[in-house]
């Protein structure tokens, strides 16, 4: 992806435990409290894992580092419908290789509303309408496909609104900014977000982060089993 391309928005994050209370639920988070630094070391890095185990509180922390508003939006959105942002963004510190663009912006499933509602205050423009007169998925494709240029693009379950034909669209957008010196932290559980040719998967567990491959995820494994195994697996959930 030539030089641009191996130089990070982020390179690398690091958290000075100290400034986090000694009571704080994030210290009984396995993935987190064992983390004192990650670098990232592909254009495109997956968190996935089960629900709980602290993927949208990492991401969510790098974001309030990097300067993003914690509900999302580009880096000049600024609001606030609900204070509730964890301790881990004022304790952690963002690694640069390259300085922030203007192209670039944090994205949250269950805050999309307040970001579409702040869109419109702004007079920003995603598509050729509001994104509040879009539906769900059309109003997602329609911010996604509003940037189209080298940035740091951080999404947490960016599927939630998706149908699986709108999340290989993503898929594709995703590896052509990503091959023009884009960089994207994404929180999924989607199998065809992971399934990206060259991206790093991070799983987050019982046992702490770690290195994963597509086939070892929950989300591939779960799904395979599903379609290949359907009548099986039904017959001894229902049992």
């Amino acid at each position: 992806m030539g030089d641009r391309a191996s130089r990070a928005f982020v390179r690398g994050v690091m958290i000075d435990w100290p400034q986090i209370s000694t009571d704080s639920y994030l210290r009984r988070i396995p993935a987190l409290a064992s983390l004192e630094e990650l670098r990232f070391e592909s254009p495109v890095t997956m968190f996935c894992g089960e629900n709980g185990t602290g993927k949208s509180t990492l991401l969510e922390a790098i974001a309030v580092a990097y300067g993003f508003n914690p509900e999302g939006g580009t880096l000049n959105y600024r609001f606030s419908t609900y204070d509730d942002v964890s301790q881990l963004g004022s304790a952690l510190t963002v690694v640069r290789d390259r300085a922030r663009t203007k192209s670039s912006y944090f994205l949250r499933a269950e805050s999309f509303f307040n970001v579409a509602t702040k869109a419109i205050e702004y007079n920003a423009h995603y598509g050729n309408r509001d994104l509040h007169e879009q539906s769900h998925g059309e109003s997602f494709l329609s911010f996604f496909n509003a940037f189209d240029g080298a940035g740091l693009y951080l999404m947490d379950e960016p599927e939630a609104a998706l149908s699986p034909q709108r999340q290989l669209a993503l898929l594709v957008k995703i590896h052509e900014l990503a091959a023009k010196g884009a960089q994207f932290i994404i929180v999924t559980h989607s199998p065809i977000l992971l399934g990206l040719p060259g991206a790093r998967i991070l799983e987050f567990g019982e046992d702490g982060l770690r290195p994963c491959d597509w086939e070892d995820t929950d989300s591939y494994r779960v799904t395979e089993l599903f379609v290949n195994r359907r009548e099986t697996l039904l017959h001894r959930l229902f049992e």
